[in-house]
C-alpha cells in the first residue's frame, strides 16, 4: 500500500473515531510527530548578524526603499 493510500486509510479511521478515542490518540501522535514538526533554528553566523545590521541601518536611513512583503509575495 503506498503512503499516499495509508494517509487516507489514517484520516477515514480518525475522521470515523468517537471524540473519547481521538484525545486517547492525541499524545501518541504528538510523541511520533514532535521531532518532525521541531522547527531546526541555529544562530546567525557573524556574517549574516552583519547583513542584519546593515539591513536594518538601511531601513532607518530610508524606509522607503523596502518592498513590504504582501507586495513580494503576491508577485
Amino acid at each position: 500500500m503506498t503512503e499516499t493510500a495509508l494517509r487516507k486509510e489514517l484520516h477515514s479511521m480518525i475522521d470515523s473515531m468517537p471524540d473519547q478515542f481521538i484525545r486517547a490518540i492525541v499524545p501518541l501522535i504528538s510523541c511520533i510527530t514532535e521531532e518532525y514538526w521541531k522547527p531546526i533554528i541555529e544562530p546567525a553566523s557573524p556574517e549574516e548578524c552583519a547583513m542584519i545590521e546593515e539591513r536594518a541601518k538601511e531601513y532607518e536611513t530610508n524606509p522607503g526603499s523596502f518592498v513590504p512583503w504582501k507586495k513580494v509575495r503576491r508577485g
